[in-house]
């Protein structure tokens, strides 16, 4: 599913206007027809509820008069329309559509200022239903004076809230605002606005219905889409398949390299969850006095002890025996529980630089790399690299409220300055490669705010490409899967509580989801 801008939107709207030649009057009337049936959807027995329609003066308040008119016009039993503006305020298909409201009769009340909002509290608090029509996309900063009391208001009613288009004060590219409509359900139009699909905006739109306004679609191609929703089917279609003549040798083997004293869990956990993910072979490449414990944690996968420092970490003189071992693997997974002293990000710096399969770097490959970034402009292969938002910072250069103020443009701006495929972590995870895409993945659950569910994604990634997907594909997939396999112990374990090494167990049954097509 394409996510779009505001500016794309507007964009989009213009061309079915003035070059394809649809009316605006004709785009506003199926926007509000659409918007009525996901709203009759949303709440049975609308007709005989009390509805509230709150306009602003564009034309997302024209949007709200259709509304108002059809939802009359069937049978309604008690519409009002509540003006936050003058009547002699409103222009356009906006002020047409208005002018039809009154002369039907229809009781449109003209709320221009806070006072007199005020004078109406006690009798506009008696509605059930409340739609939200005030501001569409264009807002460019927080909610403020009268707008942000009204939609403060709002949200303290009891009732269902809908919201047309896009929630009153929310930023349509970032998923930011300040004081926001918290709308039960929202009915957009044409595209879903990619701060629809990114935290917090996507919680505070609820159940999001996208409504065919008719842009044609060439119109929509022509503004070159670039962000996109993963879906279940997106996520089926690259998923490796293979015949019954598949054995380990041909399924792909991931030289995993990480851990260190305390942390040898996490290259079990990585290890293991690229087993569980399809990988025919893995072997976990970790200091030499670990080894035991790696063999112990991770029974499935061989074990590859490496030359350590004096405190037990991997250091330079590893690097000769992994580019060795590098020979006839398919994916190096790097990071997770490795540890950031000077040797060890000499290390990291070597493998970055002279290994010839493609790399998932993840946790402390991270924080090594932050401390020399340079090194990705000598790096011969496809890079993954998988962020958290602290991570994130150390790489950039930026804060971390700045990466989480904008996740998309941040990743995406990351992503082609340095040529690598980019997975900034956290609710809604966003994947951005090279060639400046981005997708937005819709799974996973707050339950995953644990230790190791990092490593274990890590793993996932590796193992996808070591089963043969391109390195953007497996990116891609190995987040969606991962989300989707929390998001079915969040169904049978409950919200939290599971662990990181529970998801990998819950992989292979994801992994069924998809091959079986299940795609509800």
């Amino acid at each position: 599913m394409i996510l779009v801008s505001a500016s794309q939107m507007r964009e989009m709207d213009r061309k079915t206007i003035e070059d394809f030649g649809l009316p605006g009057m004709v785009l506003m009337e199926t926007a509000a027809r659409g918007a009525i049936d996901a709203l009759y959807a949303q709440v049975p027995g609308l007709a005989s509820k009390s509805i509230a329609v709150f306009a602003g003066k564009g034309n997302n308040g024209g949007d709200g008069f259709v509304m108002a008119r059809w939802l009359l016009a069937q049978g309604a039993a008690n519409v009002r329309v509540y003006l936050l503006a003058n009547r002699e305020d409103i222009k356009g298909d906006a002020r047409t559509n208005l002018e039809l409201l009154y002369k039907m009769g229809a009781p449109v009340i003209e709320l221009p200022d806070q006072a007199a909002f005020g004078k109406k509290k006690k009798s506009i608090a008696s509605h059930g239903v409340w739609i939200d029509a005030i501001l569409g996309t264009g807002l460019a900063s927080p909610l403020e004076g009268y707008f942000k009391a009204v939609v403060e208001f709002l949200n303290q009613q009891p009732g269902v809230k809908f919201a047309v288009d896009i929630p009153s004060g929310l930023f349509a590219d970032t998923g930011q605002g300040g004081v926001v409509f918290k709308a039960d359900a929202t009915a957009t139009m044409g595209a879903v606005k990619i701060g629809m699909a990114q935290e917090p905006g996507a919680s505070l739109c609820g159940k999001i219905t996208v409504v065919d306004i008719g842009i044609p679609p060439h119109v929509t191609q022509s503004v070159k889409p670039d962000t996109f929703l993963l879906s279940r089917q997106n996520a089926a279609q690259m998923l490796p398949r293979r015949d019954l003549a598949a054995h380990k040798g041909n399924t792909g083997h991931v030289l995993v390299v990480a851990g260190s004293p305390g942390k040898t869990g996490a290259a079990a956990l990585a290890a293991n969850a690229a087993m569980r993910a399809g990988a025919g072979l893995v072997t976990v490449a970790t200091p030499k006095s670990l080894g035991p414990v790696a063999e112990a944690l991770a029974v499935e996968p061989m074990t590859l002890y490496l030359p350590e420092t004096g405190d037990h970490f991997l250091g330079e003189d590893a690097a000769k025996p992994l580019l060795a071992a590098l020979e006839g693997k398919v994916a190096l997974a790097l990071g997770p529980g490795l540890g950031t002293g000077k040797q060890t990000e000499k290390l990291v710096g070597i493998l970055l630089e002279k290994a010839k399969i493609p790399i998932v770097a993840d946790a402390d490959a991270l924080n090594c790399l932050a401390k020399n970034p340079g090194i990705l402009k000598k790096v011969k292969a496809p890079v993954i690299l998988t962020p958290h938002p602290g991570e994130m910072a150390r790489l950039s250069g930026l804060s971390t409220g700045q990466i989480q103020s904008d996740r998309i443009q941040c990743a995406r701006d990351f992503a082609v300055a340095n040529k690598v495929h980019l997975v900034l972590k956290g609710a809604r995870t966003v994947i951005a490669h090279p060639d400046s895409t981005v997708f937005v993945n819709p799974t996973g659950n707050s339950g995953m705010a644990s230790g190791g569910m990092g490593d274990v994604l890590t793993g996932v990634i590796a193992a996808f490409i070591a089963q043969g997907c391109p390195p953007e594909n497996a990116a891609r997939l190995g987040v969606y899967l991962h989300g989707l396999a929390a998001d079915s112990l969040y169904e049978t374990k409950g919200p939290f509580g599971y662990t990181a090494s529970d998801v990998g167990h819950a992989l292979p049954g994801a992994i069924l989801c998809l091959a079986k097509g299940d795609l509800a």
